[in-house]
């Protein structure tokens, strides 16, 4: 049985598969076997792993796709892509994780799951997109699709601009004592792809779905507090937490505790569209119990877990 206390949520970016939205599947396969490799550690120390990962690049692809051939096909709604890219993605990572262990002779199950997550219908950010998708464009391009196709573009943290979308705050994760029992089983589970599929419940507790996209980060935040985690470890682009983030006075953070991060986010340190959300998952993580989280990146994470780098959240 595995212990509870040594259950790990470990949330990879969509951008870790996917590098710059535009991969193509075998590249997006040897990514996804480079991102696994920071995770190894975790199972051979024994811990229960969970697996989460973004779709950002993914899904806004897929929402361009169905829209540009509408007139063909019926489009589907981004509450399905995610389900949609809950199945690729997670193969991805279930295959190339099975076949790690099979060559590492370990024997343990993986499963991909197909999550859903319930937000509130009423949530503010239906009405105000604030999730960015898909592809980076150029200033002029993005003032081309908002005039052409409609879309809410954002600059998104220096990189450029990008497609925006609803993106309502999780409440709880539907099959997460599905996820205990799998976990007590020694199951590794990928879960809460793309943040999971955004769902609601009607007065007689019914699901239905709804047209948005949820931040992973905090999917995993509410994922690793419903089924008891101990630890939270967020895998993104950059090695280290940082103060003036690319701009003369940056300064890489090795530990913070939550009262230094609310600190920080209240005077703007975080940008909202990249490290913001993850330090609001922390903060929430932690005041809900969990014990740790370990931000760092993808490419240095066994690193990150042995201690040599990354940024150590605390209360």
């Amino acid at each position: 049985m595995t212990d509870k206390k040594k259950t790990v949520v470990v949330a990879l970016g969509g951008n870790a598969i996917s590098q710059g939205g535009q991969s193509s599947i075998s590249e997006q396969f040897a990514n996804t076997r480079t991102s696994l490799k920071g995770i190894m550690p975790l199972i051979d120390q024994g811990y229960g792993v969970v697996i989460t990962h973004g779709n950002g690049p993914q899904v806004g692809n897929k929402l361009a796709q169905t829209e540009a051939s509408a007139d063909t096909i019926p489009p589907l709604p981004l509450g399905v892509l995610v389900a949609d890219t809950q199945g690729s993605i997670g193969y991805m990572i279930q295959q190339s994780l099975q076949n790690a262990l099979i060559c590492r002779n370990i024997s343990r199950p993986v499963v991909t799951l197909v999550t859903q997550v319930v937000v509130d219908k009423n949530d503010p950010s239906i009405s105000n997109p604030t999730k960015p998708i898909g592809q980076f464009f150029t200033k002029e391009q993005a003032k081309r699709l908002r005039q052409e196709r409609g879309w809410n573009m954002t600059e998104d943290a220096g990189r450029g601009y990008r497609r925006v979308v609803p993106s309502p705050i999780p409440i709880r994760v539907v099959e997460s004592e599905i996820i205990k029992y799998l976990l007590e089983n020694e199951v590794i589970i990928i879960a809460a792809g793309g943040g999971g599929i955004p769902v609601y419940t009607e007065e007689n507790n019914i699901y239905e779905g709804i047209d948005a996209v949820i931040d992973k980060d905090h999917a995993s935040a509410v994922m690793g507090t419903d089924i008891g985690a101990e630890q939270l470890i967020i895998l993104t682009g950059v090695d280290k937490v940082a103060l003036g983030y690319l701009t003369p006075r940056q300064q890489d953070l090795d530990k913070l505790t939550v009262a230094d991060a609310k600190t920080y986010l209240k005077a703007g340190e975080f940008s909202p569209g990249s490290m913001g959300p993850k330090m609001r998952a922390a903060i929430n993580f932690l005041n809900a119990g969990g014990k740790k989280v370990l931000i760092s990146s993808v490419k240095r994470a066994a690193d990150a877990l042995a201690g040599r780098t990354g940024t150590r959240i605390y209360l």
